[in-house]
């Protein structure tokens, strides 16, 4: 049970103005503005753009090609099923994209490609939890919460910092 008061911070990204929401101990989420399942900010969240600090830094580092793998403190909330989506989806390289049905094999589940989907879909730490990895069998960009135009972005982006 979260005993820290909610924060919340702002920053303008290339794909638009990033929410970021969590308290004093991790990352709870971080959403794209006019994003599917963006949640309101709960009751007595305070904007402090210190507590996100180390989060704004990394994120403004990855945009500028000179970051691959986040080190932050995350603490999304999810069912357990959830929870393994998120993490196998952490360790989807950066520059690299595999299909719903590989994450599924993947975590023990190979006829689970819908529900790893629906997971994806759910996964409150957008950009860190790179859920914009996860295509279609044939390679298609497929549902993203953020939209296509900014999943397509961000796959362009890590391609081609990942050539070099």
């Amino acid at each position: 049970m979260k005993t820290h008061a909610p924060f919340y911070s702002e920053l303008d990204s290339p794909v638009g103005t990033l929410l970021l929401r969590g308290d004093a101990e991790a990352l709870t989420g971080l959403y794209m503005h006019e994003q599917r399942h963006l949640p309101e900010l709960p009751a007595g969240c305070e904007r402090n753009d210190r507590a996100f600090r180390q989060a704004r830094e990394q994120l403004n580092a990855y945009f500028a090609g000179k970051l691959q793998e986040f080190e932050l403190a995350l603490a999304g909330e999810g069912s357990a099923f959830q929870q393994t989506v998120w993490k196998a989806l952490c360790k989807i390289p950066f520059g690299a994209t595999e299909s719903y049905g590989g994450l599924a094999k993947r975590i023990g589940n190979a006829n689970a490609s819908r529900a790893v989907g629906l997971a994806n879909g759910k996964n409150p730490i957008g950009i860190i939890v790179p859920c914009h990895r996860v295509v279609g069998a044939n390679g298609s960009l497929t549902g993203y919460g953020g939209g296509l135009e900014r999943k397509q972005w961000l796959l362009e982006h890590e391609r081609r910092y990942a050539e070099r």
